[in-house]
C-alpha cells in the first residue's frame, strides 16, 4: 500500500512593515515613562526621608506587629514585603540591611537586628543570609508611624491594586535630615548626609518660632555614623545650608601609642572603607611614596573598627598622618546634593527650604490627625445624645421594643418615638439589658459633657495655627528627650593643611608634560622619553602643548565652560609615548561635554593670563587671581562666558602677539596695550574690529607665524582691523591655537 503524501501548502511570507518614526517620538513614548518611574517611584527620597523601597519595607514590618512584638526571621519580612514591592528577595533584603542597627549605616537605625549584617565601613564584610538573621522595628519607629492609623497621611493602592500602602510615613521629626540617603536616577541623583537628631530638633523648633533664624547656630555640621572629624569651613557649610550642594571634608580619628610605636585609626570617613584605605596605603608603600610604615593590619573586632600602623624607628606620627590624609581616603569629601521629591517633583533644596517644606507637610499631617480625632469624638457624642434621650424615659423605650412585633421595626419605632436618627437608634437597640441601670446612665451623661468640652478644644486647635505649631514643637521636644545622642563626628574649627607634609609626600623628579587637542594628558620621564618612539595620538587628534617640568609642578587646565581645574603632575601616573594618556574630562571629573582649552603651569603665580574671545575682545587678568589657600580642585568663573573663548596665553611679561581673524586679517600688537583687570570674569577690551560674519580665530607669537614683513601687520593702538593676510604669509599650520 502506497504511502499517502501530505500536500504542503506554501504560505506567502509577508515582510514586516517598517514604520518611520521621529526619534523624539520614540524617546517620548518608550524612554520617558521609564525615566519618570525611576525618578518618582524608585531613586529619589521624599519629604519623609524615605525612598519607596524603605517605606514599603517598614510599613510591612509595622503591619506584622514588629513594632512591639518579638523579632522574626528576616526571610519572613522579605517575603511579606513582596506583596508591596515587586522586587527580588535579595533587593529587599539589601534594603533592610542598610536600615539595621548591626550595619551601622544610619545615625538612628530603624531596624533592631540580631545576627551578622556586615558593616557600612567594610567592603568585604558580608551580611548573613536572611534565613539566619532576625529583625524587628526599633523603638524610634514609634515616631515614624505616630498617627498613621488616624488618617495622618494618604494611602494608595499597591502595584497590583490588591492592598493599600501609605504614600508617606508621618514622621514626627525631619527624618530627611537625620537619615543619610542616596539615590541615582536617570539624569539626576540625590546625596543626603545625616545630621545630629538633637541639633535637627532644636533647629526645627527654632525655625517654627522664627523662620528667619540662622540655621548654622543650632545645626552645627553634618554628623556621620562612622564618626571622624569634620574640617569646618563656614563658607562651605553655609553653601550647603543655602543651596543644598557642596562638599564637606571629613578626616579619620587616630591615636598614637608611644610605647608600641604604632598608630591606631578607630574612626574613618563615611565615604570610604577599611579595605580601600589599606589598599591605597599598600600602593603608596610599594611605590616608595610612604617610607615610615613597617606594617599595617586590620584589627577590627566586636569592639569596633581599628586599623593599626606600625611605624619605623624615628618616624614622626603627625607628619605621617598628614601625608596619609592627603594621599588616601583617610581624609575624604562627602558630596551633598539635597535633591528631594516634593509633590512628585524633584527639587534641590537648601536646609532652610527643606525645613520650610517639611514644616508645611507636617502641619497638614497634624491637622488631619486632629480632624480624625475630632470626627470620632463628634460621632460618639452624636450616639450619646441619642442615648440620653432614651435614658430619660427608659420605660417608654422598653415599651416600644416590647410591643413591636417584628425585629426589623424596632429601630424605626425608636426613631419615631424619641425623634432620633437611624445611627442613634441602632446604637440604643444594641445596648445590653444589664446596662440599663442608674450608674450606667450617670456615667454616660458625664461622658457627654466631657466630649463636648474635648470637641470644643479640638475645633479651637484646628482654627488656630499657633496651636498646631505647639503640637509639632512638643513632639519634637519629646523626640529630642527620648532619642537624641551626642555627636559622633567631631568638628575641627582650627586646623592647618600642612604644606610641608604635602611637599614631602611628593617625590620630585623631571618630567615632560604633553597635552593633546582632544584633552589627553601624558607625563613622561626623561629616561622613558629617550627610549620611546613617536608620540601616539588618536587618528583625529594631535599635540597641543609640550613642556618640560617636574613631578611636583602645579597644573591648571582651563576649559570651554569658563572653569579651571587645579591639580599636580604627581596626581598622574608616569606614562609612555606609546600610550594615549589620561583623558582629562574623566580624570578631573569635568561636566558632561566639557573640554580642555589649555594648560598653564602657574609656578609662583607671577605674570598674567590673556583670554581671547570670538567677538574680538581680549581680557588680561593677573595669574594670582587663581591662587587659593584651600585645596579647591575646581574654580568656576575662570573667565567671561559672554563670548566663546578662542585662545589663552600665560605671559610672565608683556610681548608682541599676532592675532588672526577669519577674514583673514592679522594684527600684531604688544600686550602692554591691554589693561589689567581686577576680576576674572571681565569681558576685557576690544582688540580686533571685526566685520559682520567674521570672528577672532587664533593667536600666535610673531616668530612662530612665518610672516616676513611684520611691520605690515603691526598696530599702535587698539581696537584695530589689522591687515589682510598676504598669500605668501598664509600657512595652515600658523592658524593652530596656542
Amino acid at each position: 500500500m502506497a504511502k499517502s503524501k501530505k500536500k504542503i501548502e506554501k504560505k506567502e511570507i509577508v515582510p514586516a512593515e517598517v514604520t518611520l518614526q521621529p526619534i523624539t517620538d520614540t524617546i517620548e513614548k518608550n524612554y520617558m515613562p521609564y525615566v519618570m518611574s525611576v525618578i518618582v517611584s524608585r531613586a529619589i527620597p521624599e519629604i519623609d526621608g524615605f525612598k519607596p523601597s524603605h517605606r514599603k519595607l517598614l510599613y510591612t514590618m509595622y503591619k506584622m506587629g514588629l513594632l512591639t512584638g518579638h523579632r522574626t526571621k528576616s526571610a519572613n519580612v522579605v517575603g511579606q514585603t513582596m506583596r508591596l514591592n515587586p522586587h527580588g528577595d535579595m533587593a529587599i533584603y539589601e534594603t533592610m540591611v542598610r536600615l539595621t542597627r548591626g550595619n551601622e549605616a544610619l545615625l538612628h537605625p530603624l531596624v533592631d537586628s540580631k545576627g551578622s549584617f556586615g558593616k557600612v565601613y567594610s567592603r568585604d564584610m558580608a551580611f548573613a543570609a536572611s534565613r539566619y538573621t532576625e529583625v524587628k522595628l526599633d523603638t524610634i519607629c514609634n515616631e515614624i508611624f505616630r498617627g498613621i492609623d488616624k488618617d495622618a497621611v494618604d494611602f494608595v493602592d499597591n502595584y497590583d491594586n490588591t492592598m493599600k500602602e501609605p504614600a508617606l510615613l508621618p514622621t514626627t521629626f525631619p527624618n530627611i535630615l537625620v537619615s543619610a540617603n542616596q539615590g541615582i536616577a536617570v539624569g539626576m541623583a540625590s546625596q543626603l548626609c545625616g545630621f545630629n537628631l538633637g541639633e535637627v530638633c532644636d533647629t526645627t523648633i527654632a525655625f517654627l518660632k522664627n523662620p528667619e533664624v540662622r540655621i548654622s547656630e543650632t545645626l552645627l555640621a553634618p554628623d556621620f555614623p562612622t564618626g571622624g572629624e569634620v574640617l569646618y569651613d563656614p563658607r562651605v557649610i553655609e553653601d550647603i545650608y543655602n543651596t543644598g550642594r557642596g562638599g564637606v571634608k571629613v578626616r579619620a580619628r587616630w591615636r598614637y601609642d608611644k610605647k608600641e610605636n604604632l598608630i591606631e585609626i578607630y574612626e574613618i570617613p563615611y565615604t570610604t572603607t577599611t579595605e580601600a584605605i589599606m589598599d591605597k596605603v599598600a600602593e603608596l608603600i610599594k611605590a616608595g611614596k610612604v617610607k615610615e610604615i613597617s606594617d599595617m593590619r586590620d584589627e577590627t573586632d566586636l569592639s569596633g573598627l581599628k586599623l593599626t600602623i606600625d611605624l619605623k624607628r624615628g618616624a614622626d606620627p603627625d607628619k605621617l598622618m598628614q601625608k596619609l590624609f592627603r594621599m588616601t581616603t583617610l581624609q575624604d569629601a562627602f558630596p551633598c546634593n539635597f535633591n528631594i521629591l516634593v509633590a512628585g517633583n524633584p527639587r534641590v533644596m537648601g536646609v532652610r527650604e527643606l525645613l520650610e517644606e517639611w514644616c508645611a507637610w507636617r502641619t497638614e499631617s497634624v491637622k488631619r490627625r486632629v480632624y480624625f480625632v475630632l470626627k470620632k469624638r463628634q460621632d460618639k457624642l452624636h450616639l450619646l445624645k441619642g442615648l440620653k434621650k432614651i435614658l430619660l424615659d427608659i420605660d417608654k423605650a422598653i415599651e416600644i421594643i416590647r410591643e413591636t412585633e417584628k425585629e426589623a421595626d424596632v429601630v424605626p419605632n425608636l426613631m419615631i418615638g424619641f425623634g432620633i436618627d437611624q445611627i442613634q437608634a441602632e446604637y440604643v437597640a444594641e445596648i445590653k439589658l444589664r446596662n440599663i441601670n442608674r450608674e450606667y446612665i450617670l456615667k454616660r451623661v458625664e461622658e457627654t459633657a466631657s466630649l463636648e468640652s474635648e470637641i470644643e478644644d479640638l475645633e479651637d486647635t484646628l482654627a488656630r495655627p499657633s496651636r498646631i505649631r505647639k503640637i509639632i514643637v512638643s513632639e519634637l521636644e519629646e523626640v529630642r528627650k527620648k532619642y537624641a545622642e551626642p555627636r559622633r563626628t567631631g568638628i575641627l574649627y582650627d586646623y592647618a593643611e600642612d604644606a610641608d607634609a604635602e611637599e614631602d609626600a611628593i617625590e620630585d623628579y623631571p618630567v615632560t608634560l604633553f597635552l593633546s587637542q582632544q584633552g589627553y594628558f601624558k607625563k613622561i620621564t626623561p629616561q622613558s622619553l629617550r627610549m620611546s618612539g613617536e608620540q601616539k595620538f588618536k587618528e583625529d587628534d594631535a599635540l597641543s602643548v609640550s613642556v618640560e617640568s617636574s613631578n611636583a609642578a602645579e597644573l591648571m587646565f582651563f576649559t570651554d565652560r569658563a572653569q579651571v581645574y587645579k591639580t599636580r603632575a604627581n596626581d598622574f601616573s608616569d606614562g609612555k609615548a606609546s600610550l594615549l594618556g589620561d583623558y582629562l574630562p574623566s580624570k578631573l571629573g569635568m561636566d558632561e561635554g566639557e573640554s580642555v582649552m589649555g594648560m598653564v603651569l602657574p609656578g609662583d603665580y607671577s605674570g598674567y593670563m590673556l583670554f581671547f574671545f570670538e567677538n574680538g575682545k581680549a581680557a588680561k587678568v593677573e595669574l594670582s587671581a587663581y591662587k587659593t589657600t584651600s585645596n579647591r580642585r575646581r574654580l568656576t568663573g575662570a573667565y567671561s562666558d559672554k563670548s566663546p573663548l578662542k585662545a589663552l596665553l600665560h605671559l610672565r611679561e608683556d610681548r608682541e602677539i599676532a592675532v588672526y581673524s577669519t577674514e583673514p586679517r592679522v594684527l600684531i600688537v604688544n600686550t602692554a596695550l591691554l589693561g589689567v583687570k581686577t576680576t576674572r570674569t571681565t569681558q576685557g577690551v576690544a582688540l580686533l574690529t571685526l566685520k559682520k560674519k567674521y570672528t577672532l580665530d587664533a593667536v600666535r607669537f610673531p616668530e612662530e607665524t612665518g610672516i616676513t614683513d611684520l611691520a605690515r601687520y603691526r598696530g599702535r593702538s587698539i581696537p584695530a582691523t589689522g591687515a589682510l593676510l598676504k598669500t605668501e604669509d598664509s600657512d595652515d599650520k600658523q592658524l593652530s591655537l596656542i
